[in-house]
C-alpha cells in the first residue's frame, strides 16, 4: 500500500490527499510534525534529502517528493491528466505557476501569520509576499473570467494544485471577495464528487468507499 508522509497544516500535503480521494485510492497516511523538525530527521531525509513534505512512498519502496510531481504521477491515465498534448502542457503551465508565483506568496504569508511567531525580517517581507499573492490571484481571476477550469475543459491536477492554498488564502490576509471568479471556481472544486476537506486530516490507513 502507498504511504503518504504529510502534515495536516500543509496545503502541499493536502494536494495528494485530495487527488487520492477523487481517485478512490487507498493509502496509509503518516503525520510529520514539521514545526518540530519531523522532516529533518535522518529517517525522513533518507526518503527526501530536501527535508520537505509531502513524500509518497510507493508499493515498491520508491519515494517520490514534491507535491506537484506526486499529483502528476497519481493522475497519469486518469481524467485529471488530459491525454491531449496541448492540454497536458497547459495543465503543467498552471502547475508551474502555482509553484513559482502562487505558493511562495500565498502559502508563505499564511504560514507566517497562522503557524509561527514572525521574525522582524518576516514582518518586513510580509507586505511584498501579500502583494505577490494578490498579483497571482488577479492572474487566476482573469483566466477564470473565460474558462471554468485550469488546463483543460474539466478539472485537472492544475485545479487540485491551485485549490490547496487558494481556498485558505484568507488565513494569509487575502480578501477573496475581491476575486469573484476565483470564489466561484473554489465552489466548483468543492462540489466535485469525491471532494474531501483539508481539515481534519485522516489518520492511519485511508480506504475510500467505492
Amino acid at each position: 500500500m502507498m504511504r503518504l508522509y504529510d502534515n495536516h497544516l500543509s496545503g502541499n500535503g493536502y494536494k495528494p490527499r485530495l487527488l487520492l480521494a477523487h481517485l478512490v485510492r487507498s493509502y496509509e497516511r503518516v503525520e510529520i510534525d514539521i514545526l518540530k523538525g519531523g522532516s529533518r530527521t535522518p529517517e525522513f531525509l533518507a526518503m527526501n534529502p530536501n527535508g520537505r513534505i509531502p513524500v509518497l512512498r510507493l508499493e515498491d519502496g520508491t519515494c517520490l517528493a514534491e507535491s506537484n510531481a506526486i499529483l502528476w504521477y497519481l493522475a497519469e491515465g486518469t481524467p485529471f491528466l488530459p491525454a491531449d498534448p496541448l492540454a497536458r502542457a497547459l495543465t503543467l503551465q498552471w502547475m508551474f505557476f502555482e509553484q513559482y508565483s502562487h505558493e511562495p506568496n500565498i502559502a508563505v504569508a499564511r504560514h507566517w501569520l497562522r503557524h509561527v511567531e514572525m521574525t522582524e525580517a518576516q514582518r518586513a517581507q510580509l507586505p511584498s509576499r501579500q502583494a505577490g499573492g494578490r498579483a497571482a490571484l488577479a492572474v487566476m481571476e482573469r483566466h477564470l473570467g473565460h474558462r471554468p477550469w485550469f488546463g483543460a475543459a474539466a478539472m485537472t491536477v492544475a485545479d487540485v494544485a491551485l485549490y490547496a492554498y487558494t481556498h485558505v488564502a484568507g488565513e494569509g490576509g487575502f480578501d477573496l471577495s475581491d476575486y469573484p471568479n476565483v470564489t466561484a471556481w473554489l465552489a466548483r472544486v468543492a462540489a466535485q464528487p469525491g471532494h474531501v476537506p483539508m481539515h481534519p486530516a485522516p489518520e492511519g490507513v485511508v480506504s475510500p468507499r467505492v
